[in-house]
């Protein structure tokens, strides 16, 4: 394993994105979540990644009971970030900045990011000067490498990056199905990183899970190589790109855990021929039209729903109905339902709440209305 080519304290090229971690009751698991943490730092990884918001605020405690607690502080790298709810004016940064690190249980941050930067909530952080206080957190030791994580158009980094030639890192999304996406664009902000020599940290790769349960004759393309599993052929796509600082991967339990370090840890570039396969699985997707959410939850987590509608379990319930066409998706649609009392999509009294914080900008309302369509008909 090599350290990175840009940032050499940054060990292999594959992350531990805290974002979807083990759970049980409701809580982190914490028990799994150490073990998960001393398997990726046994095999030489140790850049952890999280953000307030992170299933309800336990992804910061998570890591600070089960990795700053538990490891020297030389031992493992941990990016956080800033995010829009979290402050209303430049004085609100600090004292946020400030119980991050509490709540982490670390006294710096090696990166600290922008969070979610789209052509809306940048000009909230233009007028809060959130990157010139960031940028003073840097000169005062707190934190390593100031970065942002980007949900947009390729027209909209490349603003950014004029205007504050001071990141040094863009985390972005980037997975095979979304490369020549119209709405993620990412090929086109890749390109900009890479024309303005900005590091590329990868978050995504799988799409929020999507592209593990892939439909029959997708899987059969990968299946044929015998070779690894779905989830190792599409985060080896996005780490084969030259300009790739290290790819995060989201894991909820320790199999996830062995299955990506397995693929990472003597990492080698796809194939001509896994490009070939890549390439007829993007075909098929792009056949299904499916709902490109990918689970982050911002819309029922950070905004929460006013009739607590689970808009991401009731996509991915009508995407397995357009993939599979199976009574599976009708079981778990009335599942979301009837578990803890959640509204139904029908339910939707178009507020749009849900729509100002989704990063993939999705038009949630009208989509609701194809989930009822097709599942309370």
């Amino acid at each position: 394993m090599q350290d990175s080519k840009f940032f050499p304290e940054i060990h292999g090229n594959f992350g531990f994105g805290c974002m979807r971690l083990p759970m049980k009751d409701g809580k982190v698991d914490y028990d799994e979540f150490s073990r998960m943490a001393d398997a990726f730092i046994d095999a030489g990884f140790n850049y952890f990644d999280t953000a307030h918001g992170y299933i309800g605020g336990q992804s910061e405690t998570a890591i600070r009971d089960c990795v700053s607690g538990r490891y020297d502080r030389s031992s493992f790298l941990l990016t956080n970030k800033l995010t829009d709810p979290y402050f209303k004016k430049q004085e609100d940064i600090r004292p946020f900045f400030e119980w991050q690190l509490e709540l982490c249980g670390v006294e710096y941050f090696d990166f600290y990011l922008m969070h979610a930067q789209d052509r809306n909530n940048y000009q909230k952080f233009k007028r809060c000067k959130a990157y010139e206080t960031a940028y003073s957190f840097k000169e005062e030791g707190l934190i390593k490498h100031l970065g942002i994580s980007f949900h947009d158009k390729a027209e909209v980094l490349e603003m950014i990056l004029t205007e504050h030639p001071e990141i040094e890192v863009v985390q972005i999304q980037f997975n095979y199905v979304d490369y020549e996406s119209a709405s993620v664009e990412s090929r086109k902000v890749y390109e900009v990183c890479e024309k303005f020599g900005k590091p590329v940290i990868v978050m995504e790769p799988v799409k929020g899970g999507s592209l593990v349960n892939l439909p029959a004759d997708a899987d059969k393309i990968f299946r044929n190589l015998n070779g690894g599993s779905n989830a190792s052929y599409a985060i080896r796509f996005a780490a084969s790109f030259p300009n790739m600082a290290m790819v995060l991967s989201g894991m909820s339990d320790m199999a996830q855990m062995e299955d990506n370090i397995s693929s990472m840890k003597d990492f080698a570039p796809l194939s001509d021929e896994e490009m070939i396969a890549i390439n007829k699985v993007c075909g098929i997707f792009n056949n299904l039209n499916l709902i490109p959410c990918t689970s982050c939850r911002y819309c029922v987590d950070e905004n929460e729903c006013p009739k607590s509608i689970r808009i991401p379990d009731m996509f991915s319930s009508l995407n397995t109905h357009e993939a599979f066409h199976n009574w599976n998706s009708d079981f778990y649609y009335n599942n979301v339902i009837t578990n803890g009392g959640h509204g139904k999509a029908s339910d939707c009294i178009k507020c749009g709440k849900c729509e100002k914080v989704c990063p993939q900008h999705l038009p949630i309302r009208k989509l609701l209305e194809d989930v009822a369509k097709v599942f309370e008909a």
